[in-house]
């Protein structure tokens, strides 16, 4: 058994880039609420593990979750909601960059992980697949999938 470091060096190691998972998985509008609770939960439960290996993945693994809670708890407000959004209202046009996010957030759950797992977190396929929940060549065709997707939304 390999002793854990200090939770502040994981998260210096590995904080901007589970920074920029939450962003791309949520939006940055809410990015930093949920960055905080991935932060806070992984926190509450590192002193508790008994390996080691592998801190990476299980922090992206925390982060992956509350996105996951994230984007839960926006469909119950929706489902909950007495009136829509003001269309007039509107949002200035969004740089490129944030359409794309926009385009990945839409994936279905799993190629969305798989998608921001592999070119936000730059984790490998082996890595991607049990954060998911699947083997190494699903999440492959997870990230093929999603990205053939974006690809037929952005020509059309």
């Amino acid at each position: 058994m390999t002793a854990l470091p200090p939770f502040s060096a994981l998260l210096d190691e590995h904080g901007p880039a589970v920074w920029r998972f939450v962003r791309a998985s949520v939006g940055p509008s809410d990015a930093a609420d949920c960055y905080q609770e991935a932060v806070l939960a992984a926190l509450r439960t590192y002193p508790s593990l008994t390996r080691a290996d592998n801190l990476k993945s299980w922090l992206f693994t925390v982060a992956h979750h509350k996105a996951i809670d994230h984007h839960r708890r926006v469909a119950r407000r929706r489902e909950t909601a007495e009136f829509p959004p003001d269309p007039a209202a509107g949002s200035p046009v969004e740089p490129a960059d944030e359409l794309l996010w926009d385009a990945v957030r839409r994936l279905p759950t799993k190629q969305q992980a798989a998608v921001l797992h592999r070119f936000v977190a730059d984790l490998t396929y082996a890595d991607i697949g049990p954060l998911i929940g699947c083997s190494e060549a699903a999440a492959r065709q997870n990230v093929r999938a999603g990205l053939a997707t974006i690809r037929k939304e952005w020509s059309a």
